[in-house]
């Protein structure tokens, strides 16, 4: 796997063991081109898998950045990837690794973005944005992206976030969502 822009660009991560599916890079910099610019802004990683996600927002000037994985398997992996980004740009990933729905229960801080890409099939997607929106864990004029399945609906409307946007790519399809105006 690459990181598509920023100042890591082209960069090769490794993938870790274990069951993964990927970002595709054309999701991953579409996704990206529709948030613009990350300066000076915070980004949530969740489902993190290898990292690339986290990553990406760093390369791409997000001054905070934090990620959560759940499989152990993973963790030596996503450590030595996110290094990358101390080293060669300075900016720091806090990694937890824990199961997202207690890391939701646990979270103290507020993110400009948020960003889930469980398993395709894990089926509380819906939840895990109303969790997120009721626990405030969204900053003002912030936005959660969810990739998922085309098979699982998500609701225009989920508490006070409303979906400002949708992309398909092949089967998979990342929706958009923040605060009601």
């Amino acid at each position: 796997m690459r990181i598509t822009g920023g100042k890591l660009k082209g960069r090769v991560i490794q993938c870790p063991d274990g069951v993964i599916r990927p970002a595709m890079d054309r999701m991953r910099e579409s996704v990206f081109a529709i948030l613009g610019d990350l300066s000076e802004k915070s980004f949530l990683d969740l489902f993190s898998g290898s990292g690339t996600i986290a990553i990406e927002a760093a390369s791409r000037g997000a001054s905070h950045v934090e990620l959560c994985e759940k499989d152990r398997i993973k963790v030596k992996t996503v450590l030595n990837n996110v290094s990358i980004t101390e080293k060669e740009i300075g900016t720091k990933i806090s990694c937890h690794f824990m199961a997202v729905e207690l890391f939701l229960m646990r979270c103290k801080g507020q993110f400009d973005y948020i960003f889930f890409d469980p398993p395709f099939p894990y089926k509380f997607h819906e939840d895990l944005v109303r969790q997120a929106g009721e626990r405030k864990l969204l900053k003002e004029g912030g936005m959660i992206m969810v990739h998922r399945p085309e098979e699982h609906f998500m609701p225009d409307e989920i508490g006070n976030l409303y979906r400002k946007d949708q992309r398909i790519y092949g089967r998979s399809i990342v929706d958009f969502y923040t605060w009601k105006q």
